[in-house]
Parts: structure tokens; sequence; C-alpha cells
């Protein structure tokens, strides 16, 4: 067993070795221009591109034309976000999304309030989830996107997309999907969901950093977006810049790989993510899971530890990589926005872990973890009058505490 241990698999993967077989030859033997069409060193990239641009579709139950590659689920989300709002003002300028979305979306719906349109913020229930009746009363005829993660990031919940995706069809809206998280860990049929545009990221699925792709619905309907960079009209018009080759032979391989795999490999996480919750809650009590305890990723635990703090817990695992949050917040030590829209309070949200377990963890890893963990929560617990005065039956929130 090596150490550190990694566990936040949320954050990024590391690269699967078969996705960087597949693309060192891209970096030094075949390095031509994929737009270069007038020789063979742009013809086999153009050829190498083509079929990553397959093997993303077929992850997704796209067509190939449908999939534009960027540089990652957030420049997808913008390019979704911004492209759509630009393109169809002359329809509306409203924008249906959730509390609980990544920052890309969040951000990007501030772009919109800033630049004359408006939002709705949909709230979510005690697990992270959108009523898809809420997002139907939230549809105006000023409607032009509804914007929802298919899972989240932080506590792992999954959305009801296919009943969003209906009354998004019903009323004639367009449904963006980010699912940066979910692809190749749940199954994602764009049709049979009813999915216009959809996000995702290759860093997520055992691929490399810095490459990403859209989905963008062709007919039924004929999605249209507004380009966020412009240039030589790569991607056909929906982002321009020369192709990051290498990644995209990397982004198809790891999702080849995830198809391949699926489910037999989800299976082996899921049971290493049950082993480890159901460890942690043997060796301690008073903890508690956020998020769904069923529809939720299968490699996603999101844990608060009551009467220990968060920073502190961290402090005592530097043998384990884990996340108090989103690593693209985790910066703050504000409590987590996502944990305070479930209702977790303050003081629990202060105390929350997030596990995130990959292909590559080992029932070793998991096992190492929770022993760890436990021994790490009861020390801490034992410096600390706070657990043993609530043992005691004492209501912390009756105390009258003074300063000296």
């Amino acid at each position: 067993m090596k150490f550190p241990i990694y566990m936040d698999n949320q954050a990024t993967t590391p690269m699967d070795p078969r996705v960087l077989e597949a693309m060192l030859p891209f970096f030094v033997e075949n390095f031509g221009n994929a737009a270069s069409r007038s020789h063979s060193f742009g013809w086999t990239a153009e050829e190498a591109v083509e079929n990553a641009r397959k093997e993303v579709a077929l992850v997704l139950g796209a067509n190939p034309k449908e999939i534009v590659f960027t540089s990652g689920a957030t420049e997808s989300t913008n390019i979704a976000i911004k492209g759509a709002f630009e393109m169809y003002a002359d329809k509306g300028n409203h924008l249906i999304t959730a509390t609980t979305e990544h920052k890309a979306t969040l951000d990007c719906a501030k772009y919109v309030e800033k630049h004359g349109g408006s939002v709705t913020y949909l709230e979510v229930d005690k697990y992270g989830q959108v009523n898809p009746e809420d997002v139907r009363k939230a549809i105006t005829d000023k409607t032009i996107l509804i914007s929802l993660m298919h899972a989240n990031n932080e506590i792992g919940t999954i959305h009801p997309i296919a009943e969003v995706g209906k009354i998004a069809k019903e009323k004639g809206v367009l449904f963006h999907v980010d699912a940066a998280q979910s692809v190749g860990k749940v199954p994602i049929d764009v049709n049979a969901m009813g999915i216009d545009i959809l996000s995702l990221s290759g860093h997520k699925i055992y691929g490399p950093k810095g490459v990403g792709a859209l989905y963008v619905r062709r007919t039924n309907p004929r999605v249209r977006l507004a380009p966020v960079i412009h240039g030589g009209g790569h991607e056909r018009g929906f982002r321009s810049g020369t192709l990051n080759v290498p990644g995209i032979v990397g982004l198809g391989k790891a999702c080849e790989l995830a198809r391949a795999e699926f489910p037999e490999g989800i299976e082996k996480v899921r049971r290493l993510r049950d082993r480890l919750q159901a460890g942690l809650n043997r060796e301690l009590d008073e903890i508690y899971l956020n998020g769904h305890s069923t529809d939720r990723l299968p490699n996603n635990l999101n844990i608060s530890f009551a009467y220990v703090e968060g920073e502190a817990l961290m402090m005592g695992l530097k043998e384990i990589a884990v996340s108090s949050g989103s690593a693209c917040t985790s910066a703050s030590l504000e409590p987590s926005y996502v944990l305070r829209a479930i209702g977790v309070g303050e003081d629990l949200a202060h105390t929350s872990l997030r596990f995130g377990l990959s292909r590559f963890t080992t029932e070793e890893e998991v096992d190492y973890t929770i022993q760890r963990v436990a021994a790490v929560v009861k020390r801490l617990r034992d410096m600390s009058p706070l657990y043993e005065m609530a043992k005691e039956g004492i209501d912390l929130k009756s105390v009258q505490w003074t300063a000296h």
C-alpha cells in the first residue's frame, strides 16, 4: 500500500495508463494540426480526433456530429449557458437552475443576470434533489434554458434528469446538463433523458486535464449556440482554436474504457464505497450521511462527523487525500453552500469530509482509511468537552458560554 492514499476522485482522477499509452504518439510522432487538410500529418491527426468524437458520442448515446471538443466542463458550460442566452435573446432571457450547482453554472447565471437576463434558482430537498414539478412551475414564456447538474460534485446526489427532460420537451425549453461527475459512472442516454446540451470533462473519467466536450443536439430541436471563443471557426464554429489532439485522443480512450468496463467496474467501486461507509458507521457514532442514500454516485461518500472541526480532522489525515467540499472552492473556509442548501447546520457543515473512490482504489486502502479516520475522530473528540457533554444529554444549544 502506497502513501498518501488518494480518496479525492471527485476533484480529479488519476490518468489510466491505457489512456496515456493512446496519447503518447500524438505528442512527438503524429504531431499534425487536425485542421491541416493538405498533407498526411493533418490527416492522421484529423482521423484520431474523429475516432475520439465517435467514442465520446457512444458513451452519451449521441451522434458524433453532435460532439464539440473544449478545454473541459467549465468551458462547455460557459458555451452552453452564455451561448444559449445570446443566441435565443429574441425568444426570451430567463434561465432556470438550482442553488447547489457547480460554480461554473452559478457564475454563468450571474453573468446572465448582469447582462439583462433573469434567473430562477430552485431550492433542493434535504437530499439535494430538485423537484421536477418546481421546474415546471418556474417555466415562463421567456424561459430559454434549464441548466442542472446530473450528479452533485460534493454530495453525489443524482437529479431526476429524465423527468426534467420530459418537462423541458413539453414546454419547448432547452435543457443543459452538467455531467462532469456522472459520465462513466451512471448510465446516460441524451435522447431517452431529453437532454439538448451536455458538458463533460476528461479528468473526471481517468483522462487528461485540459480537455472536455460539449454535446449539442442537431435534431428535434436543432440547438444553436453563440460561440464564446472566436477565431478560425473550428468545431463547427462552436469553439475556435487549434484542437488539443493528444488530449482529445485521451478523452476518447477514457470514454471507450468507461463504456467497455461498465457496469462491472462501477459495481466494484460501489462495493468499496459501501465498505467504507459501513466501516465508519461501525467504528463511530454521531456521523451523518450527506446526500441521497441510494440516488447517488457509486463512488461518492460525504459524511459529517459531529463534535469534530473539519479542518482539524483533515490535518490529522495527512496520509489520506480527502476534501472538505468542492476542489474549485475549497480555498474558502466558509461552510459548503451545497450542505447549507440541503439544511445541514453550520456546525455539522464544518465537520464534513468528502471521500471519492476510483477504479484504482483497493480494499486495503479503504480499510486503512476507516481505521485512521476513526482514530483521529476519537482523539479529537477526547480533546473537546462538547462530545462528552452531548453524551451526557446536555443540550449544547442551551448552554450559555462566557468568555474569560
